[in-house]
């Protein structure tokens, strides 16, 4: 099942790396570095975490449609994320400080978003869908952080669901979403990420535990 699910998320990213690569190509030779990219991806989630909490802070009537255009500017910004990898690949400009730099804006990303959805429930009287939120925020967080510790231990740690995409995807298009069908479209993403995340941190701490315990030593009968 895992061997699936890896094989479809690779296909998936693969066919919009090869949409990309002529854009790609042509960044490069304007001299835009892949740092760049990662920093266009950051401002993109900024500003729609601010148009939700200016939303929420003005009672906008409008604020469905709001979460909406929220919804479309996560998307894009999700877009130079996963460009930006790609970029300093092709364009051979690949650092170690650039993969620090993209792996800290991510979770920067995710915090700046998931924080205004949660002050955004908040501020519409919606505290449990607010604490939904903030346990979506939690799970998010942890996941990768186990897989940033772990493998500064030596250990390989890519197993689960709710990966950083599928979690942006999700959260996207249920506020693409929201207009149409309304909060409920903005708080199943919330509640499917807050599930599957904290399982997926505790399933990649059992896989690190196993990974990192040594097998047992041989008995004398054993060794004989």
């Amino acid at each position: 099942m895992n061997a699936l699910y890896s094989s479809l998320r690779n296909g998936i990213q693969q066919g919009v790396y090869a949409l990309c690569d002529g854009l790609l190509s042509l960044m490069a030779r304007c001299g835009v570095t892949p740092n760049m990219v990662t920093t266009i991806g950051l401002l993109g989630n900024a500003l729609a975490a601010a148009l939700l909490v200016a939303s929420a802070l003005t009672q906008s009537e409008s604020r469905l449609w709001h979460v909406g255009a929220c919804g479309w500017l996560i998307l894009l910004s999700s877009l130079f994320d996963m460009l930006d990898g790609r970029l300093a690949r092709t364009a051979h400009m690949e650092t170690r400080f650039g993969a620090f730099y993209d792996s800290v804006l991510d979770r920067y990303c995710e915090l700046l978003t998931l924080s205004a959805i949660a002050f955004f429930f908040f501020r519409y009287n919606q505290p449990l869908a607010a604490l939904a939120t903030m346990l979506a925020l939690i799970g998010s967080i942890m996941v990768s952080y186990v897989r940033a510790r772990a493998e500064g231990l030596g250990a390989e740690c890519k197993v689960g669901l709710m990966q950083r995409p599928e979690r942006v995807v999700v959260t996207a298009l249920g506020a693409i979403l929201t207009p149409a069908f309304g909060l409920w479209a903005l708080l199943i993403p919330q509640i499917l990420i807050a599930l599957l995340a904290n399982i997926t941190a505790v399933v990649r701490i059992l896989h690190v535990r196993t990974s990192l315990t040594p097998p047992p030593a041989p008995s004398p009968k054993e060794r004989g």
